[in-house]
């Protein structure tokens, strides 16, 4: 799903808000949650998931159209790690 098919989805959900306020809640929402991030905070939704930041040391690697060595710098990288209850709603057999 997209941003702008979940703004979508709300607005057919809930009719009495206008589209653009929809789009401005989402928006706010996700800025909210790529700030904290980018401060290095944790964030926790219960029932839905946490999201954090996972360091990744520097190291060799390869360039994968040259074969060429290259030094990969260190980083840090988000990371989400879904809660019990998602876990439960998608664990479905096929």
């Amino acid at each position: 799903m997209t941003k702008s098919e979940l703004i979508a989805q709300l607005a057919a959900r809930h009719s009495q808000f206008s589209v653009a306020d929809i789009e401005m809640a989402v928006k706010t929402i996700l800025d909210a949650l790529a700030k904290n991030l980018s401060r290095g905070e944790r964030i926790e939704i219960r029932g839905f998931g946490s999201f954090s930041l996972s360091f990744r040391p520097a190291r060799l690697g390869r360039n994968p159209k040259s074969g060429e060595r290259v030094q990969v710098p260190a980083k840090y990288v988000p990371h989400f790690k879904a809660g019990k209850e998602l876990r439960d709603r998608v664990d479905f057999p096929l």
